[in-house]
């Protein structure tokens, strides 16, 4: 996927590809969170969108997605998937199941 020196900094996201998928990889307070790049909203790029607290925006209408479950503030109900990230060494690794 990636090595720890090419992941986002603590605060910040970036897209990547996985298997084909689009992910949105996001760094909160130093922890390492995957999660589908696409917004169910408009298809939005997480990736390209920021952090608050422990959520991830999306650039396009602000639709907020915990970096840990991918549960949405709001609208109630929506969500993104999650990949499970591991760090082995220098590589970031996420599982797409």
């Amino acid at each position: 996927m990636c090595d720890v020196a090419g992941a986002p900094a603590s605060g910040a996201v970036m897209e990547c590809e996985v298997e084909g998928i689009g992910v949105c990889l996001a760094n909160v307070g130093g922890k390492l969170s995957a999660l589908d790049n696409w917004c169910p909203h408009r298809r939005g790029p997480l990736g390209q969108g920021w952090i608050e607290g422990n959520a991830v925006l999306c650039p396009w209408h602000s639709w907020a997605f915990d970096a840990d479950t991918g549960v949405a503030e709001y609208p109630e109900g929506e969500r993104v998937a999650v990949f499970p990230v591991q760090v082995q060494g220098d590589d970031v690794l996420i599982e797409i199941s």
